[in-house]
């Protein structure tokens, strides 16, 4: 059975974790969470019976800095890092990825994100579409699932898949939400990668943001809802050119409205809001508005 590690992110728990199997090889790393967690990671692989150097194998589902930023300090120590061949030379070269998160998070981005060095070409390995990797006696199986980014792979082992942010954001019994940041989140992308993941025969999806269930079909029905939801409440403000600012500040109290509604706590809004800003579903959102209506090159 696949073993969640809580990152405790920004002292914050069940907001971002990662995922450990125990192969006859060893065990295998999902996700790594940011390198600011990194401590907390090996704090909670040894928990596990195992140190940081016996990972030979991390699985990511897509480079996002909260998903993969810790990847290159198990490279460091020779563990191979799995990923799509599309985010491939964000690992070897960070640059960009860290250029466009500093425009973003500016002063604040060693606080949350920490560092993300240059992993070695021949560490990475490039994933296919449907690929089973074989691990001793475990089979990983990858699985595309754009829509939240296009590099985004969800990885099954037997009948658990561990689903990054396709799979939407649900912390302990709140709803599930659609994390939406630029600069390639697209709709129809997603719509796709729901129907793929419904007709897998699985009876547990693990979320990075956060933890693991059982009621699969209903959750990304619920998801569904959520996308059509969000995405129908943007356009008429795309279309308008209504500016980000006022945007961020109106659909922050949308958001925050339909968590309350629900029955959470101030105490796990605070977590959605870690895990989930609302300001970068409003960027997300309105790129791709922006893109479907032509209104940008």
């Amino acid at each position: 059975m696949i073993k969640t590690i809580d990152l405790n992110f920004a002292g914050q728990s069940n907001t971002i974790g990662a995922f450990l199997y125990e192969s006859s090889e060893g065990p295998i790393l999902l996700e790594t969470g940011p390198f600011s967690c990194y401590p907390t990671l090996c704090k909670g692989i040894r928990e596990l019976g195992y140190a940081p150097e016996d990972i030979r194998h991390v699985f990511v589902t897509h480079v996002h800095l909260d998903h993969a930023g810790a990847a290159w300090a198990f490279a460091k120590m020779g563990a191979k890092i799995y990923t799509h061949p599309a985010g491939k030379d964000h690992l070897v070269d960070p640059a960009k990825l860290l250029a466009s998160a500093e425009r973003i998070y500016g002063d604040q981005m060693d606080k949350l994100w920490g560092e993300m060095r240059p992993i070695s070409k021949p560490l990475i390995m490039s994933t296919k579409d449907a690929e089973m990797v074989r691990i001793g006696d475990t089979v990983v199986r990858c699985w595309y699932t754009p829509g939240h980014a296009k590099h985004h792979i969800a990885w099954q082992i037997n009948r658990e898949l561990i689903a990054g942010d396709v799979a939407g954001v649900k912390i302990n019994e709140g709803p599930v939400v659609a994390p939406c940041p630029p600069p390639d989140i697209d709709l129809e992308d997603w719509a796709y990668s729901i129907r793929r993941m419904k007709a897998l025969d699985l009876n547990r999806l693990h979320l990075t943001h956060f933890g693991s269930l059982v009621n699969i079909h209903s959750h990304l029905e619920d998801l569904e809802k959520i996308l059509v939801d969000w995405s129908e409440w943007m356009r008429p403000f795309v279309e308008d050119g209504t500016p980000k600012e006022k945007v961020i500040a109106l659909f922050e109290d949308y958001v925050n409205g339909q968590l309350k509604a629900s029955g959470l706590s101030a105490e796990n809004i605070k977590k959605y809001e870690k895990a989930n800003p609302a300001w970068m579903s409003v960027y997300g959102l309105t790129r791709f508005w922006s893109k479907k209506l032509k209104l940008v090159k």
